[in-house]
């Protein structure tokens, strides 16, 4: 029997756990068989919409949209684990002290057949070599801390390299921008720069874009600043992009004249999805959509309904995994794949 992590922080057997992560392993094993044999035409489809592209980015690409259990389907499902930087280690892991290990990430990522693994350079390195393979993974190129309060200032450091991505063996590089604050003309010259790097090599990129800074803070999730902000990110390259679900407020009163004038859907979280996936190109970006603050089963499915029949292409989803225990993390991202699937 494989060993497995436990969710006391020991390593141990689990006929329970393996109950649950047997059939997610066979169906891995094949799903891989599959995707070297081929690229799915829905795949084949959305790479089309990146023209420009060399072939390295697009393959990178298609490793991510092809790995895992939604493999093929033009859905993803990442998960981030840039935690450590934003909120510290204790308000992120000590909820499930096994978390602190660089390799539980990578596991959970591999057992439960998600797309990729993102998170910042020293996670990545300390599990490059033991999961060398097992998953596309995306190195978060930039981050901030909470120790330093910022506001209007928002603002993150560099803390990575495309050197560092390539020696990694990574498929992406990650970086976050914050429209509103007062640095964004500085994180948009640094994204530019990095971005033209990265595409040089043949590396894809995936903006996280997080209104913040010279607004309220409803205003941070605003239909109109969240889609705002995912256009900015689409109008700066970036192949994959990361954004908040939005609520139906507005933030700013000439755009929410324009919104009401042209009568824009926003009643329904599915209704707001779709208009975000219209800001980005009408489509021809990927979506993705963040987690958010940990929430109960409910909430979290309900979300992923909605961002599959509103047009998105899956979930980024971490604070809500890793601060459950293994066991129930496994099951709960075994129901959302489903729910990608249109089984659930």
């Amino acid at each position: 029997m494989e060993t497995v992590w436990f969710e006391n922080g020991e390593i141990t057997d689990s006929e329970d756990c393996q109950k649950v992560l047997f059939p997610l392993r066979i169906k891995n094993i094949f799903s891989g068989m599959d995707r070297f044999m081929k690229v799915s035409q829905k795949v084949k489809k959305i790479l089309s919409n990146y023209e420009s592209d060399c072939p390295g980015t697009k393959t990178n690409l298609a490793r991510i949209l092809m790995q895992g259990r939604l493999g093929g389907t033009g859905k993803m499902m990442i998960l981030p684990v840039d935690q450590g930087f934003e909120h510290g280690p204790g308000r992120s892991f000590a909820i499930n002290p096994i978390a602190y290990d660089p390799h539980y990430h990578y596991k959970i990522a591999v057992d439960a057949g998600l797309s990729a693994y993102a998170a910042p350079l020293g996670m990545l390195e300390a599990g490059a070599g033991s999961f060398a393979g097992a998953i596309p993974t995306i190195l978060k190129i930039n981050s901030s801390i909470s120790l330093l309060p910022q506001e209007d200032n928002a603002d993150q450091a560099v803390t990575g390299s495309v050197a560092d991505a390539l020696r990694l063996g990574c498929s992406a590089i990650g970086f976050t921008i914050y429209p509103g604050s007062n640095a964004i003309l500085d994180m948009l010259r640094e994204l530019q720069e990095l971005s033209e790097e990265a595409k040089s090599c043949g590396l894809a990129v995936i903006v996280w874009s997080y209104p913040r800074g010279n607004m309220s803070k409803e205003g941070e999730t605003a239909l109109d600043t969240i889609a705002y902000g995912a256009h900015v990110a689409a109008l700066m390259g970036a192949h994959i992009i990361k954004v908040k679900l939005p609520t139906d407020y507005l933030e700013n009163d000439v755009a929410k004249q324009e919104y009401i004038a042209q009568k824009v859907e926003r009643n329904t979280l599915t209704a707001r999805v779709r208009h975000v996936v219209e800001a980005c190109f009408k489509g021809r970006r990927l979506v993705v959509f963040s987690g958010g603050i940990a929430k109960d089963l409910k909430g979290v499915y309900e979300d992923a309904r909605a961002i599959r029949d509103g047009g998105g292409n899956g979930s980024i989803i971490g604070r809500n995994v890793f601060r459950r225990p293994y066991k129930e993390a496994i099951e709960m991202l075994d129901t959302l794949v489903k729910i990608y699937q249109g089984k659930q």
